[in-house]
């Protein structure tokens, strides 16, 4: 089954947070939705402009309207001086009335597999109507400052020190007292101890979903 299908990611805006392979998963959805529908990828931070799709940079609403109906998923944003798309000058508001599906990674992480968030992030559109937060489960076993990105703050949430190791408790307190998501993605699963993902799903509250997205490999653990 397709991950769209699984997660059943409606149409509308769709934000990506945490860290572990939200980029990845964005790009997933987007290449799985392209088929069938109109697909915009953009951030309300800052990614890597990608090499799967075309990218426009300070687009304009017709640029924007004349390369979704290529039948394309595209990418619009604004480069800036570290060759980082940031987002367009186009709001959310009227992306979504140029494409089925509008897929914002609102998030960054440093790269890290773990992440608390402060207040003033992550970054959601009003519009959005789900919002994703990936966890890497090569983080499960870890020092909190090992793999955690704001790992002072992943501790308050946690009542732990850095020095502390994450287990599927210590990760479940973060995401649940933070309350960010509609939705839950455990990936990098392969690398996680057998059974570490499922112990971890049962402690989070709403959907649960886990797999190893660069192999294609997803299921529900809802």
């Amino acid at each position: 089954m397709r991950l769209c299908e699984l997660m059943e990611i409606k149409k509308g805006a769709v934000a990506m947070i945490g860290g572990g392979g939200k980029t990845t998963l964005m790009y997933t959805l987007a290449n799985e939705l392209e088929a069938e529908n109109s697909v915009i990828v953009t951030t309300t931070t800052h990614i890597k402009p990608p090499d799967s799709m075309p990218v426009l940079l300070n687009p304009s609403e017709d640029d924007v309207v004349r390369m979704v109906s290529a039948g394309r998923a595209i990418c619009a944003g604004k480069l800036n001086d570290e060759k980082k798309l940031c987002p367009p000058d186009i709001a959310v508001s009227r992306l979504i009335g140029m494409a089925d599906y509008v897929l914002i990674e609102a998030d960054g992480s440093k790269g890290l597999p773990m992440k608390a968030h402060e207040s003033y992030e992550p970054v959601i559109p009003d519009e959005v109507n789900d919002v994703i937060l990936v966890v890497g489960m090569t983080g499960i076993g870890k020092k909190v400052s090992e793999a955690a990105h704001r790992s002072r703050l992943y501790c308050q949430l946690a009542l732990c020190s850095e020095n502390d190791i994450i287990t599927p408790e210590i990760a479940a307190e973060v995401i649940n007292k933070e309350a960010l998501h509609t939705k839950v993605f455990l990936n990098q699963i392969d690398a996680a101890a057998p059974g570490a993902a499922q112990k971890l799903a049962r402690l989070i509250e709403g959907p649960v979903y886990s797999g190893a997205l660069i192999e294609g490999e997803w299921e529900c653990l809802c």
